[in-house]
């Protein structure tokens, strides 16, 4: 048990460091959904309307692009140490899950101190909600991010299926337009996207929405998608070291 603790604290230490060395990680990751939310809600005169949204997409480019540390760990031969120290492998999943996640975490709580801009005011009784369900999305992400950094050889691929993927389920999540607005095969594929369940936890928690889907329904999906993608996490990580083994 301390063994487990000790690896998955000293990988999820080495994920903060490493980023608050990259300064130019901090400003793109934080500046480039600030800015696009600006222009979108100043053109619309709704900057409340793409607040939530805009709140999400900042935790997603965080969480996603964090792990592509996995593909640096690969190429420099770190991760191969890890793959054959006595240390569990479930270790090393949550230490990166937890690291990609905290990063996420406090870009999106930084973001959350915009929110006065947006004329959306947070009372005390929503603060510890709001910031609960950053997390819980920021894990999420970070373990998709984790499932596909892990099957890639380069950080060009990985950049290119992360776009392929993560706009496109972006703006089909309520971020752009509301499920009540949508018509035919794109309201069934919001209903269907994850991200969905996401921005909508994110407006719940805000008081901003009391629109489809409901508070406790996004809680549950967005839980469940968490779990499922910890689990594939481990499965894959323990298919690759199997591999790796042999």
């Amino acid at each position: 048990m301390n063994s487990f603790v000790l690896s998955a604290a000293t990988l999820w230490q080495r994920e903060l460091v490493r980023f608050w060395r990259q300064k130019s990680r901090v400003l793109g990751v934080v500046a480039s959904p600030l800015v696009f939310w600006l222009i979108i809600g100043y053109g619309s005169s709704d900057l409340a309307r793409f607040y939530a949204g805009s709140l999400v997409l900042t935790v997603m480019f965080s969480a996603i692009f964090s792990t592509i540390t996995i593909i640096e760990d690969r190429r420099e031969g770190f991760l191969l140490s890890m793959m054959v120290s006595p240390a569990p492998r479930t270790a090393l999943v949550l230490g990166k899950l937890l690291g990609s996640a905290t990063l996420a975490w406090i870009q999106g709580v930084i973001f959350l101190c915009f929110a006065p801009l947006a004329g959306v005011h947070i009372g005390a009784i929503n603060l510890v909600p709001a910031i609960a369900a950053i997390f819980l999305i920021s894990f999420t992400l970070a373990g998709m991010g984790f499932v596909i950094a892990w099957r890639m050889e380069s950080t060009a691929g990985f950049h290119a299926i992360m776009n392929l993927l993560l706009l496109p389920m972006w703006m089909v999540s309520g971020s752009l337009f509301p499920m009540a607005t949508a018509h035919g095969v794109i309201r069934a594929v919001m209903w269907a996207n994850p991200l969905t369940y996401s921005i909508a936890l994110v407006n719940h928690t805000l008081g901003l929405s009391n629109a489809d889907p409901g508070a406790a329904q996004s809680l549950i999906v967005t839980a469940a998608f968490g779990l499922s993608l910890l689990l594939i996490s481990g499965m894959v990580a323990a298919q690759k070291s199997t591999r790796s083994a042999a």
